[in-house]
């Protein structure tokens, strides 16, 4: 198949706002893949690719040449395209991967390229998200939608199940079992907006601290031992305090769900960026971990010495927890009904620095890849009044909306403002409408891309946390920002300051 069915594919399904009509556009385009076409067209039409990352952003795909008239390009020639410019590296790397990208370009059409800068950038915004794509391979398939969702859960990767589910069918699709050694998608949890609101949910439950760390899924078999990361990724070499508790155990063969946090002597949590700073090193040397020392704590078992677990219910997959691993690598746990019980749980974890509490459900099951009911999280809101001071166009249902709006916080010291991020979550229908509107009377700069404005209108935004970041020039930055309302009855010089923000960002540090 060539990259222009799959770039029209994707245009169509932006243009379609039904999940239906979405699903009946991407089936049609996967039935038409060859079995070796299947995992690039999958990844492509989720907007990714197969290698994850090959280190190509904006600024490389500057400059490059016009488009072509006529399609060439094949989709498997595409994915190995990207694979050999993510392998460049050494000196003249920067210059040799754009070589290859202009090669692509010059042969790719109008259509074609303007898929290829979304996909390169993250920014295939279609609606085409995972689950839409299950019922896509499903329909394609002609298998029942439960089947696929469940072998996805089982292999982690929606390539491999789509090959299978296209070329194999059911009998294929049976095929897939929990293998040590291979990751899962992690289970989610949905939110809650107070202990009491949770209990009213799931009751009784088990109260766990939520710790702002690092997501990770341990394998062990035998000697052998290996960390992913939430997306996957093999970061086993990185985190050898892992590894060592894992061997640790009285075990055969397991699979953990945990994290990993950096704490402070005191067993307060570090920043969350001194964790992912440390779990991002590729090293997992002496010197690195004697610097930041990691802390691994589970929450959930998988499979135990051939047995596996994702279908017991949460009590008894955390009573056999219990039994092969020690106290200090399990995460607190408080089974009740009581909402002042769990209020206290919630209140001392609060107190130690750490982000809230997850409510759990005794019975249900493990929901690999998906945002369970059966998981509820409970953590305090921050909010801020923020000055908008550019807005980006937005891609597939919000095309012709400016959607990802550039936040900024007031800064005494000059009455300028310090950008603190960016954020499209929380937006309705009618606020994009607004903002839209409201903005383009007030663009200084139209962009083709970003479209920059007088600061002026303020909007509150809700936020787990704040971080360092040495990408904004305030040198932090606000985490999962969400739009809740905008500020009409505020002026811009009324928006919350700079000085505040990092007052939070020390706060979340701890004391000294």
């Amino acid at each position: 198949m060539l990259l222009s069915a799959v770039a029209e594919t994707s245009e169509a399904v932006a243009a379609t706002p039904a999940r239906l009509g979405k699903v009946a556009l991407l089936a049609d385009c996967l039935a038409r893949l060859a079995p070796a076409e299947v995992p690039a067209g999958v990844a492509f039409l989720a907007g990714e690719l197969t290698q994850r990352q090959i280190g190509v952003g904006w600024a490389t795909l500057r400059d490059l040449p016009a488009p072509a008239v006529e399609p060439s390009l094949g989709l498997v020639e595409v994915d190995a395209l990207f694979g050999r410019i993510g392998a460049v590296a050494g000196a003249g790397s920067k210059q040799a991967r754009y070589d290859l990208l202009a090669g692509l370009f010059a042969r790719a059409t109008e259509v074609e390229q303007r898929f290829l800068r979304r996909l390169l950038t993250g920014e295939v915004r279609q609606g085409a998200l995972e689950a839409v794509l299950v019922d896509a391979v499903a329909k394609a398939a002609a298998l029942p939608g439960n089947d696929v969702r469940r072998a996805l859960m089982l292999r982690g990767e929606l390539g491999p199940v789509a090959t299978t589910a296209l070329t194999e069918g059911a009998g294929g699709l049976a095929g897939f079992r929990l293998q040590v050694g291979r990751p899962v998608q992690p289970m989610l949890a949905q939110t809650a907006t107070d202990v009491p609101a949770a209990l009213a949910r799931v009751s009784p439950a088990a109260v766990e601290w939520k710790l702002d760390g690092a997501r990770i899924q341990v394998h062990r078999a035998g000697t052998e031992v290996g960390v992913f990361t939430r997306s996957l990724d093999d970061i086993t070499g990185r985190l050898p305090e892992v590894v060592e508790a894992a061997l640790a155990l009285p075990v055969e063969s397991v699979v953990l769900d945990g994290e990993v946090i950096a704490l402070r002597p005191d067993g307060r949590p570090q920043p969350f960026e001194v964790t992912a700073s440390r779990v991002g090193t590729r090293s997992g040397s002496a010197e690195v971990r004697r610097a930041v020392p990691l802390t691994p704590v589970v929450f959930d078992l998988l499979h135990l010495d051939g047995a596996d677990l994702i279908d017991e219910p949460g009590a008894a997959r955390h009573a056999a927890l219990a039994g092969v691993t020690p106290a200090g690598l399990r995460v607190p746990r408080t089974v009740t009904e009581l909402p002042t019980e769990a209020d206290r749980v919630l209140a001392d974890a609060l107190a130690r620095g750490h982000e809230g509490v997850l409510v759990k459900s005794l019975d249900a099951p493990y929901e690999a890849g998906r945002r369970g009911a059966g998981w509820l999280k409970v953590k305090p809101r921050h909010t801020l009044d923020l000055v908008i001071l550019a807005a980006e166009w937005g891609h597939g249902r919000r095309r012709g909306w400016l959607s990802n709006l550039h936040l900024g916080a007031l800064d005494p010291a000059t009455g300028g403002y310090v950008m603190l991020g960016k954020t499209f979550k929380g937006l309705t229908d009618a606020m994009l409408a607004w903002q839209t509107d409201r903005l383009k009377a007030l663009a200084t700069d139209a962009g083709d891309w970003v479209v920059k404005v007088r600061p002026e209108v303020v909007v509150e935004v809700a936020f787990d946390g704040v971080q360092t970041s040495p990408r904004y020039p305030g040198g932090v930055a606000l985490r999962f920002a969400r739009v809740l309302r905008y500020r009409e009855d505020k002026t811009a010089d009324q928006a919350d300051t700079i000085d505040t923000v990092r007052l939070i960002h020390a706060g979340s540090r701890g004391p000294a």
